[in-house]
């Protein structure tokens, strides 16, 4: 996604990068928000006032199956669709119209690749949050994290600061990795200990 929205991308289709980027932005929020709000009502409904103790272990136990999946374990994959945004809508829309429309899908987190079960764990604990609002301030807050790095691109004004960008992130890519596992071992860890406490 980095390299999709980029000053350079926009400059030549025509299109203001900040206006692009402004509404890929409030459409990651906005896609966030909707099913964080959706998530967190049906739990609420599902399963009225839960403890803290069983939500806790409900969100720690999503995370360690999550990670068994991404490191796959027992040979079973991380289940996901196949789909990516569709890049046709580039140049066929106006760029705050595709902005606005790649954000969502990427707030939304399951329409298109899941590549981390950190997004199933993320809806997970807004099921478990108690309610619409603090589901899609979750969601929000999901939503805001996963197109804030775009602004890692503002300066790409060449083909060959693209390159360069390109590189490190394939470069960080394995360490992201490793550190999204420790992070979420030591969540699910300390979410178990805290529900085994309650």
């Amino acid at each position: 996604m980095l390299g999709s929205i980029t000053p350079l991308g926009e400059r030549g289709r025509g299109s203001t990068w900040w206006v692009t980027v402004t509404a890929y932005v409030v459409g990651s929020m906005l896609g966030g928000v909707a099913l964080g709000a959706a998530l967190g009502a049906l739990g609420a409904r599902v399963m009225p006032g839960p403890s803290e103790g069983v939500r806790l272990a409900i969100l720690g136990s999503a995370v360690a199956i999550g990670l068994a999946l991404d490191t796959g374990l027992a040979g079973v994959r991380l289940p996901s669709v196949h789909r990516q945004v569709d890049e046709a809508w580039r140049t066929r829309y106006r760029g705050w119209v595709w902005g606005l429309g790649f954000g969502v899908q990427l707030g939304l987190g399951v329409v298109t690749i899941v590549t981390t079960s950190t997004v199933y764990a993320t809806w997970a604990a807004t099921a478990v949050s108690g309610g619409a609002l603090a589901g899609a301030a979750i969601g929000a807050t999901f939503g805001l994290a996963r197109a804030l790095p775009v602004l890692g691109v503002a300066g790409v004004r060449r083909p060959d600061q693209l390159l360069r960008v390109d590189e490190a992130v394939r470069r960080l890519a394995m360490p992201a990795r490793r550190a999204t596992y420790a992070t979420g071992a030591a969540l699910a860890t300390a979410a178990l200990l805290g529900a085994a406490r309650w």
